[in-house]
């Protein structure tokens, strides 16, 4: 899969230092997929949930920060649309952000 964009990662790690291995460690396995459904993402990530209008939920570091993309399988392509706190995630709507 191609990922749009690692400078969100990137941003974020230098400010949540402890984060970054496990970005790290996403960002890899994800580059390595192929996915064409939902079912395919969930078979990597058991706990990434579907939230509606192309977008999903993944955890990051033991459920310590949340990252929301929106994945098109037919072209490839995730777009990274949130990184934060679970404390950031909270305020936010992830279906529609």
């Amino acid at each position: 899969m191609v990922v749009i964009s690692k400078t969100i990662l990137r941003e974020f790690g230098l400010r949540h230092p402890d984060a970054i291995d496990a970005l790290n460690k996403w960002y890899v396995l994800v580059k390595e997929q192929d996915w064409n459904s939902p079912a395919e993402v969930k078979k990597v990530f058991g706990t990434a949930d579907y939230v509606g209008n192309d977008r999903f939920v993944f955890n990051i570091r033991g459920n310590h920060y949340g990252l929301v993309v929106m994945i098109f399988f037919n072209k490839r392509t995730i777009y990274i649309r949130f990184m934060g706190t679970h404390a950031e995630y909270d305020k936010i709507d992830a279906a529609s952000i």
